[in-house]
């Protein structure tokens, strides 16, 4: 067996009605002043009312940072950072999906004053140390809640990460209910993203690929394969809720460990230059990425297969990795997802630009079962478009 190291959040407080302890939790672990980080979408739920409402309850005093796009680009980090630090505040609170949960961490490091964005992007850059940090996900998709990882858009338009275990939260609350309004179309998408996270991180060539992810990842398979199409057709259905939920930690701690690979690569130039959601970037690309690896490595796709769909185990090897693929295609298409790139506007003509960015992402393409060349990924946007 390999060496490896497995690194997660500290602490993960889990459950329906959880939220109702945030206070408390706040109080003991940051203090009486709090940045809250979260975006225009969120504070239109309410949902940020009823934060602010139970941080209040316990005499908590709260700088709220409410501006946070998907994608988030440079600048916003650095307006939340200059908030964070005129305010004084003891520490960050990110509420909300995966952008302003990354928000959250990169201004709990930078608001320190110690290190500059552009410094720490890249692996194990961060030197210093960061203020209390924790972390409430309203969707269920990126796991972001337990990586060390936070995705910003440059002014290039290029997608740059930060990874360092210092972005890591003190503490992860999951509260379903949090999820109970989420349109069908976000819940599809952001479902998808957690199975993408789950697959590329059991088949995944990084050095630090181990048994505890892999079992995670197959976990994360089992409940969001049985609960997606129910979350997305019966949105306030808790107990689907609450394993969507849970899918996305256990799929977020195991790439978070076992890092992802080309279907991520190859959607991060979409959401770049196109602002397409970074989970549905995924699901246009996922079935083609797996299939063209599925070529030449089929055997981790065959393993897994049976967790998201037990009937797939009547198949063997090739047969069921490539059906793999195609349930993964059929399952997009059946919670309402586009399923081109056609249709979502992108211009056959740039193509070649995209296949050329995502060449960029070489931390990921070192990651994938199989060798991908610019050659390669063009022919998988375009059987995508």
């Amino acid at each position: 067996m390999n060496p490896f190291i497995f690194s997660t959040t500290k602490s993960v407080h889990f459950g329906a009605g959880r939220l109702a302890a945030l206070g408390e939790l706040v109080r003991a672990h940051i203090g009486e002043r709090v940045m809250v980080v979260t975006d225009p979408g969120m504070t239109a739920t309410g949902m940020v009312d009823r934060v602010l409402e139970i941080l209040a309850a316990a005499s908590v005093s709260v700088e709220l940072f409410k501006d946070v796009e998907a994608d988030p680009p440079e600048a916003v980090v650095m307006k939340a950072t200059e908030l964070a630090r005129q305010a004084g505040v003891a520490g960050v609170l990110g509420f909300g999906g995966g952008s302003s949960l990354d928000v959250a961490k990169l201004v709990a490091v930078l608001a320190l004053g110690h290190e500059p964005l552009k410094a720490i992007y890249g692996i194990n850059n961060v030197k210093g140390r960061r203020l209390p940090l924790i972390l409430v996900p309203t969707t269920a998709g990126t796991g972001s809640e337990v990586t060390p990882i936070s995705v910003v858009t440059t002014d290039t338009n290029e997608k740059m990460a930060v990874l360092s275990p210092v972005l890591l939260p003190d503490i992860a609350l999951l509260d379903p209910e949090l999820t109970l309004g989420l349109p069908p179309h976000i819940t599809a998408a952001t479902g998808i993203d957690a199975m993408v996270h789950a697959i590329e991180s059991y088949a995944s060539l990084g050095a630090n690929n181990n048994p505890v992810s892999k079992i995670l990842a197959t976990q994360a398979l089992t409940l969001i394969g049985r609960s997606l199409l129910t979350a997305v057709k019966d949105g306030r259905n808790i107990a689907a809720r609450s394993e969507m939920l849970l899918g996305s930690m256990l799929a977020g701690q195991a790439f978070a460990n076992s890092p992802v690979a080309a279907v991520h690569a190859l959607a991060y130039p979409l959401g770049g230059h196109f602002h397409i959601p970074h989970g549905l970037s995924n699901a246009l690309v996922l079935p083609h990425v797996l299939r063209f690896n599925a070529k030449v490595a089929p055997r981790p796709y065959a393993e897994i297969a049976t967790f998201a769909f037990p009937d797939l185990a009547e198949l063997e090897g090739q047969a069921r990795a490539e059906a793999f693929c195609d349930r993964l295609a059929g399952l997009s298409s059946a919670c309402g997802l586009q399923p081109s790139l056609r249709e979502m506007g992108i211009p056959e003509s740039f193509l070649p630009r995209l296949a050329a960015d995502a060449m960029n992402q070489s931390r990921l393409l070192g990651n994938n079962p199989r060798p991908v060349t610019e050659a390669d990924a063009l022919a998988i946007y375009q059987a995508a478009y």
